[in-house]
């Protein structure tokens, strides 16, 4: 197994690091969840939600996982990545690539919303992708995934990293 980037892609509150927990505890040790959420939390200054922002977090974290994965280890990406532009530089990026789509439809999204976010966007007026900020899904991912839940999912996937 060589280094990987795994992007998990999706709507907010889709499943994405629910599902790339689950690939983490599935591949062992070699993988590192980069989680947007957490990640968001930890950079100084917390990037913003403007396209500027999400222009710099995005090329951040692309960098982030390539250098992960340059170190054979894989990369599993939990981010929204709302524009196929970010997702294909990180691609670019990265010594070898996997894009899965977390497609959970998004009112099922909005109804899961356990972190708030969809409430928090909606009251201090963020534009969330899929709720007033574009989300592009990807045209051809490599997995398609139906929640964070989808055991196929997960097999085809664990399957597709073990095979590099």
């Amino acid at each position: 197994m060589s280094g990987v980037v795994v992007w998990f892609t999706g709507l907010p509150a889709s499943g994405k690091t629910t599902l790339a927990r689950a690939v983490q505890g599935a591949v062992g040790d070699r993988a590192l969840v980069l989680d947007s959420d957490e990640l968001r939390e930890t950079l100084v200054p917390a990037p913003a939600y403007d396209p500027a922002g999400r222009d710099a977090f995005y090329e951040t974290l692309a960098r982030l996982a390539a250098l992960v994965a340059g170190q054979q280890r894989v990369a599993l990406v939990a981010a929204t990545a709302n524009l196929r532009r970010y997702r294909a530089r990180a691609e670019e990026l990265a010594p070898a690539w996997l894009e899965v789509h977390v497609a959970t439809p998004a009112a099922q999204c909005a109804e899961r919303d356990f972190k708030g976010l969809y409430s928090r966007a909606a009251r201090d007026g963020i534009a969330l992708p899929g709720s007033g900020a574009p989300y592009e899904p990807p045209l051809t991912p490599d997995v398609t995934a139906a929640g964070g839940n989808d055991g196929v999912a997960l097999r085809e996937i664990v399957s597709h990293i073990f095979a590099l």
